[in-house]
């Protein structure tokens, strides 16, 4: 298994209020999808898209992206076709709201993981809305594990021995629950460290979830992690 992550500089036609910046790089992303018949299949089917991302880079003070300027966006991928899209074809791509100017990628190296932490907020759905009050924090850690599960045995056609240690401790980084926007709504989510195990499936799966994301929503800017390695 590889992560590629894609670094696309991108210029914007429009001022983006920080707010709207997921939903308007997601709009950005499927649109380009949307061009090639497979991947606008993948959009549309209803299971994990193997990718992630997070928003613009550099971040503005007054959280208002200015028109005419240029940002990065960092895209990752454990897929290899998707990592050659981004890299080969998104970055000729161009919404209302966004042209792709150039793009890199590079391959993260697999080092043994002492963390891996929230850059964009982790969405876990249930039927309420946001989960605390409605499952306990022992179901939402229990959900978090097995929703990588899941992703690692789809990616690999595998059905792995699901009794090991995933990590060592988490640690929630918000005090209240933090916002995305999408289709209008506000989406509640946290903010998390966790401290990786020294199990060899953990640290699989945490390597894996740098391309993935954690939890849900990841096609649309959640469960976007940084990494700190011993």
């Amino acid at each position: 298994m590889k992560v590629f992550e894609i670094a696309i500089l991108v210029f914007l036609k429009n001022d983006i209020d920080s707010k709207e910046a997921f939903s308007k790089i997601s709009g950005f992303i499927d649109s380009g999808l949307a061009k090639k018949s497979k991947l606008l299949e993948l959009h549309n089917k209803n299971t994990y898209k193997n990718y992630c991302f997070c928003s613009f880079y550099p971040l503005e003070k007054n959280k208002i992206y200015g028109v005419g300027k240029n940002y990065t966006i960092r895209i990752r991928t454990v897929d290899y076709e998707l990592a050659q899209f981004f890299c080969e074809e998104l970055v000729n791509h161009f919404n209302d709201n966004l042209k792709a100017l150039t793009s890199t990628i590079r391959i993260l190296p697999k080092n043994h993981i002492e963390k891996i932490y929230s850059i964009t907020p982790l969405v876990l759905k249930t039927n309420e809305g946001y989960w605390k009050g409605h499952i306990s924090l022992n179901d939402f850690e229990r959900r978090l594990k097995d929703n990588l599960i899941k992703k690692y045995n789809l990616l690999m056609n595998t059905k792995i021995n699901e009794d090991f240690p995933l990590y060592t401790s988490i640690e929630f980084k918000n005090k209240k629950p933090v916002a995305i926007n999408y289709k209008g709504k506000k989406i509640l989510g946290d903010k998390l460290s966790i401290h990786i195990s020294n199990d060899k499936m953990a640290q699989e799966l945490a390597y894996m979830s740098l391309g993935t994301g954690v939890l849900e929503m990841n096609a649309r800017g959640a469960g976007y992690m940084n990494v700190k390695w011993l």
